[in-house]
């Protein structure tokens, strides 16, 4: 998979997600309709790699979406690697406030940052809050905090 996705990777999915969970799609091709609809333009084969790294499945009635996230299934390394892309792709910047980390990103990537984060089950961490730009990442102290600031910040690093 490329490691240097573009940040609307993860919203895509989502609206993928979202789409099987809410009716019937039957096709790739619709799929790519009703995405289409939702300002979101994507090329068969990256909709194929979607579907098949999301686990939805083809039924005769369509394409079915597991009712709890995949990546709460896949191996820790895989939702590792998840957290990272999304780092990488849209996180500006962190910071430790207290016992918060401020995740900053562009408009509208607050929230695939935050779900990345919550399904990679960090240790230490007690949960998110995702704004339009902004991540709020609750941790038990102060020092849990700059602890999960500098591994966070560690991703954008790798990234310049």
């Amino acid at each position: 998979m490329n490691e240097h996705r573009d940040p609307g990777a993860l919203r895509r999915q989502e609206a993928i997600v979202d789409l099987a969970r809410s009716g019937t799609v039957r096709s790739q091709a619709e799929f790519q309709q009703l995405l289409r609809k939702r300002g979101i333009v994507v090329a068969q084969p990256t909709l194929s790699r979607d579907l098949r790294e999301l686990g939805l499945a083809k039924s005769p009635r369509g394409y079915l979406a597991p009712q709890a996230s995949v990546t709460q299934f896949a191996p820790p390394a895989t939702r590792e690697a998840k957290l990272q892309r999304a780092l990488r792709g849209s996180a500006l910047s962190v910071q430790a406030a207290g016992s918060i980390v401020v995740v900053r990103t562009p408009p509208a990537a607050a929230h695939p940052v935050a779900r990345a984060l919550d399904e990679a089950e960090l240790a230490g961490v007690a949960g998110t809050i995702a704004g339009d730009d902004t991540v709020f990442v609750a941790t038990a102290s102060d020092g849990a905090a700059r602890a999960l600031a500098r591994r966070l910040a560690a991703s954008l690093e790798r990234r310049a």
